[in-house]
């Protein structure tokens, strides 16, 4: 499983020199910084300063516009939020969600492609956290357990946490690392089954699709939306959504606007 770490809206460019040097004493190497306040963050004293080393993280990093320009090849989103959301995603501690992926990885079904292709972690500005809307996106949201009245943790900090606990849950560096080896076959085998799952850009061009039929069909008010796309969001999260069922539900869609509009399209 590939793993990546994404920054959106970092300001300090000395968090994004700690992010790095964290990711490469655990061993990962997939940075991507979402709108930093700095276009060239990845090259400011200060960040390389921080990075302590880790130089060839921050070279192979990138720096892109938007989220949904970072999630390629992710299907598996993990927000960091010390708040849950309404209709968000469950909200679990780093350790008790992180051991629940390696268990699948460790006992994938025998006729299936493995269960996540890739598995990013998110982590929101220095002020602010993240934006409801990227919570809403992701499949959980990880919540450090911290003192209840002095929860603030540094950016840098954060990703060294979750860096550790995902890097223990794959079975770490040691003479156990034996879910590490596993993991490293089966990126090495060429997947080649209609099953894969589909990642988080396909996932948010089908929720965009559906948004514009059902407004077309009447069932859904641009004007007063509620909650209903968040909820559509968590529901296609939790039916871990094939490639292929990915293209049905859009077909669904398509054809639902097109009927609305009055028009006819061929099967």
């Amino acid at each position: 499983m590939r793993t990546r770490f994404i920054l959106i809206d970092t300001s300090h460019a000395g968090n994004v020199g700690g992010t790095a040097r964290a990711m490469k004493v655990m061993g990962f190497e997939d940075l991507v910084l979402v709108n930093p306040r700095f276009p060239n963050v990845l090259h400011r004293d200060e960040t390389i300063q921080r990075a302590s080393g880790a130089l060839d993280v921050l070279k192979n990093a990138r720096v892109v516009a938007h989220l949904d320009d970072a999630l390629e090849g992710m299907t598996h989103l993990c927000a960091t939020a010390m708040i849950a959301r309404d209709f968000g995603p469950p909200t679990r501690t780093p350790r008790e969600h992180m051991a629940r992926l390696a268990q699948e990885l460790r006992s994938p079904t025998p006729d299936q492609s493995p269960p996540h292709s890739g598995v990013a972690f998110l982590f929101g500005s220095e002020r602010f956290g993240m934006k409801n809307e990227d919570v809403y996106r992701c499949h959980v949201a990880l919540s450090i357990p911290s003192n209840p009245s002095f929860g603030s943790l540094n950016l840098a900090s954060a990703v060294q946490l979750l860096a550790y606990e995902w890097r223990t849950a794959l079975g770490g560096f040691g003479p156990g690392a034996e879910l590490s080896h596993l993991v490293s076959a089966q990126l090495a085998a060429p997947i080649e089954r209609s099953d894969t799952r589909a990642d988080a850009q396909a996932l948010a061009g089908l929720l965009k699709h559906w948004e514009e039929s059902l407004i077309k069909i009447g069932f859904l008010d641009p004007l007063a939306p509620k909650k209903l796309i968040p909820r559509l969001q968590q529901l296609f999260n939790r039916a871990q959504l094939t490639q292929e069922e990915v293209h049905i539900l859009r077909g669904v869609a398509k054809h639902m606007g097109a009927r609305a509009s009055g028009k006819e399209i061929d099967s």
